[in-house]
């Protein structure tokens, strides 16, 4: 029989995600078989699944760690942000609705049964599933309607271990704080705590356990010490993909307001060679960049109005003009069109608005998505590439004649006469080491990376980390047969 144990945060970003990584790699290296589960997740950063669906991209990687395929079950409610107060809905793989955020929380008792089948598929394919919450089980105000966090745990029986990031300051605070606003029944799921992303000597909290294990009744596992190459692994937000400063060439990534899919530029951020530099708005695109990197969007047509209201498509028009070369993907290839056409109504109003003009292709939104993942060759090289689509919408034009993959005969991306602006639906290009390669020495960078391998030797190294710094045994023992 299964067993099961969720690790729920005393706020978002508090190291969740990677500590379920790190925990499933440790359980592998110890002989077992653990699945990755997250009721709820939100996030325009998604992952295709072999079944035919989308989950969010940090279940992806807690799969990779556990030594499976992702599944849809492994996150079965999706939300992916579309505006400010309206997301769309993806169940078990698949989009049900938009929905605007204060009529979500009526939609629990519909979502909560489907939340509990994909749980328990799982736990018929594993020793022990590790459950990750999502944001903090602290905001009471949205109990009665949680699916995320206390509504699973206790809906399903799933103990709880409580993660603080001492980081941020104030961790007895949290902790303690999460413990006193909680009702009993919500604070009895609670076996014991954490301590995550400790800087300099551990043993200057020696005094502050025993504080909080007076105030809670709950036991301490460990204190986690900063994993200094959490950056080598892909990543969840976008505010992850920090700025990284070095003497190779700048590769310029605009944030949009719904960046999408932004796992591509995780293997260029880890090569020596490439400075990766996001640019807020108010800030001009570099002049010295070598690569401008349009990225996946969410709302494509509400993306572009953003970069033209930043006054991004002036630079990007002097950056083509001094020889610069310009990547856009999935959204960002859309905008490099000539037009994007809305019949629809999909992102708003039916309409088509003006594209950036830098492509001869032309895109029509349509409300079927293409979820796939894909096998391609880079035509100029002959090099194979694996990566996944996930879109609205169908580019066609005269450009479209210079595409630079092919996929099973069919020609995909488009590309101008001079060759320095292309576009292509397929994410994960730059996973691929002899694409990469090719593709930067276009750029004058000779690459060596053995990407891919570089991840697993990082999901290694926090494993051990993990097993160095945590009690696994009593949290394993913590964990409930369901």
């Amino acid at each position: 029989m299964a067993r099961a144990i969720m690790i729920q945060g005393t706020g978002s970003n508090v190291g969740k995600s990677m500590l379920v990584a790190g925990l499933a790699r440790a359980l592998v290296r110890r002989g077992m078989s653990p699945l990755p589960f997250k009721p709820q997740n939100m996030s325009n950063n998604a992952a295709v699944t072999e079944d035919g669906g989308e989950i969010g991209r940090a279940q992806a990687l807690q799969a990779r760690a556990a030594g499976v395929a992702p599944h849809t079950d492994m996150n079965p409610v999706l939300l992916k942000p579309e505006s400010e107060t309206g997301a769309q809905v993806i169940v078990q793989g698949q989009r049900l609705a938009p929905v605007e955020a204060r009529d979500y929380g009526g939609m629990r008792d519909r979502l909560m049964p489907r939340v509990l089948e994909s749980f328990h598929r799982l736990a018929d394919r594993a020793d022990i599933v590790l459950v990750e919450g999502a944001g903090s089980p602290a905001e009471v105000n949205l109990r009665a309607r949680d699916i995320a966090n206390m509504g699973f745990a206790r809906a399903a029986g799933v103990p709880v271990v409580l993660v603080g990031d001492i980081d941020r300051g104030g961790v007895i605070a949290q902790i303690v704080g999460t413990h006193a606003v909680l009702d009993t029944g919500d604070r009895a799921m609670i076996r014991g705590f954490a301590i995550n992303r400790f800087r300099g000597d551990v043993r200057l909290f020696d005094d502050g356990l025993p504080v909080i294990e007076t105030a809670t009744g709950w036991p301490s596992i460990g204190v986690v010490p900063w994993f200094s190459d959490a950056w080598r692994l892909p990543a969840e937000d976008v505010l992850d993909i920090a700025s990284r400063p070095g003497d190779g060439i700048r590769v310029a990534v605009p944030r949009l307001p719904r960046i999408a899919n932004f796992d591509d530029l995780d293997p260029l951020a880890a090569e020596p060679g490439v400075q990766i530099d996001i640019i807020e708005p108010g800030r001009a695109l570099p002049g010295d960049a070598a690569l401008v990197l349009l990225p996946g969007s969410k709302a494509t047509i509400g993306d572009l109005a953003a970069f033209r209201e930043a006054g991004w498509d002036v630079d990007l028009a002097a950056h083509i003009r001094r020889g610069g070369h310009v990547l856009g993907l999935c959204g960002g290839y859309q905008m490099l069109g000539t037009e994007i056409a809305d019949p629809a109504g999909i992102e708003g109003p039916a309409g088509r608005v003006a594209g950036l003009g830098h492509l001869d292709v032309r895109t029509v939104l349509r409300p079927e998505k293409r979820l796939s993942l894909t096998r391609a060759t880079y035509r100029p090289t002959g090099d194979r590439v694996t990566g996944y689509e996930i879109h609205l919408g169908q580019t066609e034009g005269a450009d479209r004649a210079r595409g630079w993959l092919d996929i099973d005969g069919r020609t995909e991306g488009a590309a101008s006469p001079s060759g320095r602006v292309m576009g292509s639906y397929l994410h994960g290009l730059f996973s691929d080491d002899g694409f990469r390669a090719a593709f930067l020495a276009r750029l004058g960078v000779t690459s060596s990376l053995a990407y891919e391998d570089g991840v697993e030797d990082t999901l290694d190294a926090l494993a051990a980390h993990l097993e160095t710094h945590l009690d696994i045994d009593a949290l394993l023992a913590m964990a409930a047969e369901i």
